[in-house]
């Protein structure tokens, strides 16, 4: 049986997604403040590390769920109309997440290239949980 890699199924996602790098993210935050940074890694993670200041956690495998008006796990503050720049520990997650979204129908997602380490290096501040 033949499966594809899971990074044969983040480089095909690298290649239909926008991907920001940390400055760029920062940019788009201070510009627009309806955009919602979200960091998707596990609670674990977060438990662990912290996470990024004013970023709004949602679990990888309820993604879908919270951004779907039909879903009963709707987050009505997380509106479909509002920018999303996704956040993981690296980009591989977000890449897929993002390709998902898009394939959903979202529009203006996008995620950051390095992850969570290239928004501290850029200077983000850490918000531990």
């Amino acid at each position: 049986m033949n499966i594809k890699t899971s990074k044969q199924l983040v480089d095909e996602a690298m290649k239909d997604i926008v991907t920001l790098n940390a400055e760029e993210t920062k940019k788009n935050l201070e510009t627009n403040s309806d955009t919602l940074l979200i960091d998707i890694r596990d609670i674990r993670e977060l438990k662990k590390l912290g996470t990024i200041e004013n970023s709004t956690h949602i679990p990888r495998g309820m993604l879908e769920f919270w951004l779907d008006p039909e879903s009963p796990y709707y987050k009505t503050e997380l509106a479909p109309e509002k920018p999303k720049i996704l956040f993981c520990a690296s980009n591989w997650r977000s890449a897929l997440a993002v390709k998902s979204l898009n394939e959903m129908g979202f529009k203006n997602v996008s995620h950051v290239a390095g992850g969570y380490e290239a928004l501290l290096k850029s200077g983000f501040k850490i918000k531990n949980i």
